[in-house]
């Protein structure tokens, strides 16, 4: 029988203690690990929580992670007992404008006494950096820390691969510490290179986050515009109704007693009933007028007719008619003019209707004293002061004047009397001709409200410049050439005849023609200085047309006008968007539209 040794057997257990002792401390260095990197996943969570929770707001989130790093890689090397005793963790950050680094993180603060730990370049060089708080570093010394064994440094990439730093590991070198072992230092190269990326997914999730926060907050805001913003209306119709039906209501009731009790041209009383139906009927047309005025300027549908206006001449008109009211409160009446003063251009219905509605404020809020108009020229602009010797306004007051329906709480002054709106209105005038109001008042010291515009619009500078241009280039008779050749394309007969007769005559050859299709035909043939192009044509729409000329090279460069009945709010923009040189709404300002042609086919 043939016998077995059980010796072979034995040995065979003997020797597979050591490989299962190696295999116990595999997984135990890889549990430790993977500990380690949990925790310092937790604490970066902690982190990204406490930045966008309802506690105080961390005021650098990005450098909260940074130190977190730090720290928690420190505290895990120091408990590692796996022979790296005084170490320290540090992040230097990319300055991309000197191409270079500087750490700006550091793992533990170091003693007075003590020495940062050192980053060795290359033993070959025996090259020592010093982990420091603002130290900086050169690119070059951290790409060779990154390529030495044992690596020192790790480089810190967005996913973009944008470069945001390393993330440095030093050590202080100790006569009695044993040697790192290759497993040894791989763990810590593991646990550092996956610690950094951790990081860099903590700073996603951080930008992430800051993003969807900033859309929210745009979101609230617009919400909160919203709200406002019907609020307003509300409000707007409210006001409207409650005042639109104050007067309304007098007229409704004093005619019915006229009515009910028989009309007696020798009753007292029926000629104050009449007055009161008068007086009631002038408030309902003032105020219909204002709120009409207001819609036409919100909707940008205001029609100003500029021209030269005769600045004494037109304020002294407007104290003849306030003249009768003061006159029945026994107010003096003053009007100082600066010699230098003479012409203005303006709407002169407009700054009449400015002027008025300053001097009846003033004469409302002013029982005793005087009431004047100060017209005086300073640099560029001309101020139309009206001033009282008035109850004055509280700052409070002043504050709120130009909201709408706002009147002061004046005993002395009858409800019923003043819209509310005037001030508004005259506000939004003076912003149309390219000005605007101040304000100076102090209880019982009267009020001063100064009207400040321009001495010329700017349609006046646009047309003066082209004219200075054209005298320049071509003095005296102009005659027609290549650079007067304007392409006009506009289905409206009228408008259409009205600038083509209007830029004849001022030496421009004008093609007119009334279809896209027609404008692609003649721009095969000829090429224009100017192109003036109608918005809404039969078989196309303009700004579509000339966002299909910008899109051809021949046609890149040649400045293109529009002209169009779109005049609302945001109109001027949407036709500028498209790719037009000008913009002018209809009905057509001949001026303003020849002094475009002139600027545009000189600089074509």
């Amino acid at each position: 029988m043939q016998q077995y040794s059980s010796l072979p057997e034995h040995n065979s257990q003997v020797d597979a203690t050591p490989t299962l002792l190696a295999t116990l401390q595999q997984l135990r260095a890889e549990l430790w690990l993977e500990r380690s990197l949990n925790q310092i996943h937790d604490r970066l969570n902690d982190c990204l929580l406490t930045a966008f929770s309802n506690v105080p707001q961390v005021s650098n989130p990005e450098a909260e992670i940074f130190q977190t790093v730090v720290n928690e890689l420190d505290l895990v090397l120091d408990n590692s007992r796996i022979g790296l005793t005084q170490c320290a963790v540090g992040i230097a950050l990319f300055q991309a404008q000197t191409a270079a680094a500087k750490v700006y993180y550091i793992s533990r603060p170091l003693s007075p006494t003590s020495q940062p730990p050192l980053l060795e370049v290359t033993p070959k060089i025996g090259k020592k950096l010093r982990l420091e708080l603002q130290q900086p570093i050169k690119i070059k010394d951290l790409q060779r820390l990154e390529t030495q064994q044992p690596p020192q440094a790790w480089r810190l990439t967005d996913d973009s691969s944008n470069l945001i730093g390393w993330l440095l590991l030093a050590t202080h070198p100790q006569p009695d510490q044993e040697k790192l072992t290759p497993s040894h230092t791989q763990l810590i190269s593991q646990l550092i290179a996956r610690s950094a990326q951790e990081c860099v997914k903590a700073l996603a999730q951080l930008k992430h986050i800051q993003s969807l926060q900033q859309q929210s907050q745009n979101l609230s805001n617009s919400n909160q515009e919203l709200e406002r913003t019907n609020q307003l209306k509300n409000q707007f119709l409210a006001n409207t109704s409650h005042e639109i039906r104050t007067p309304l209501s007098s007229i409704i009731g004093f005619t019915h007693l006229l009515l009910a009790q028989g009309y007696d041209p020798t009753r007292e009383r029926h000629h104050e009933y009449l007055n009161i139906i008068q007086s009631s009927g002038k408030h309902l047309l003032a105020l219909i007028n204002d709120i009409l005025d207001l819609s036409k300027i919100e909707a940008n549908q205001l029609e100003v007719q500029w021209e030269k206006v005769n600045v004494p001449e037109l304020c002294r008109n407007v104290l003849t008619l306030v003249k009768e009211k003061a006159a029945n409160k026994g107010l003096k009446l003053s009007l100082e003019i600066d010699p230098h003063v003479n012409t203005l251009v303006a709407d002169p219905l407009r700054l009449k209707q400015m002027l008025l509605n300053l001097l009846f404020n003033a004469l409302k809020f002013t029982n005793t004293g005087t009431v004047g108009l100060k017209v005086k020229h300073q640099d560029l602009f001309i101020h139309f002061t009206v001033w009282d010797t008035g109850s004055g306004i509280s700052p409070e007051h002043q504050a709120r004047l130009f909201q709408p329906y706002f009147q002061i709480p004046n005993s002395l002054v009858p409800q019923n009397e003043g819209t509310g709106l005037g001030l508004l209105v005259t506000d939004r005038l003076a912003e149309i001709h390219g000005g605007f109001i101040e304000v100076k008042s102090e209880v019982d010291q009267g009020s001063q409200f100064t009207i400040i515009l321009p001495i010329k619009s700017h349609q006046e500078l646009i047309i003066e410049q082209a004219q200075a241009d054209e005298a320049a280039k071509s003095p005296g008779v102009i005659t027609p050439s290549d650079s007067r050749l304007v392409l006009l394309v506009e289905d409206d007969l009228a408008n259409g005849e009205m600038m083509q007769i209007h830029l004849g005559k001022l030496g421009y050859q004008v093609t007119w023609v009334k279809k896209a299709s027609e404008m692609w035909t003649s721009l095969s043939q000829q090429q224009p200085a100017v192109i003036l192009m109608d918005v809404c044509l039969p078989d196309g729409n303009g700004l579509d047309l000339v966002q299909q000329l910008r899109q051809q090279p021949q046609y890149q460069q040649i400045p293109i006008i529009a002209q169009t009945a779109m005049a609302m709010k945001g109109d001027r923009e949407l036709c500028l968007n498209a790719g037009v040189n000008e913009y002018i709404s209809k009905p057509i300002d001949l001026p303003l539209l020849a002094s475009l042609v002139a600027k545009y086919s000189q600089s074509s």
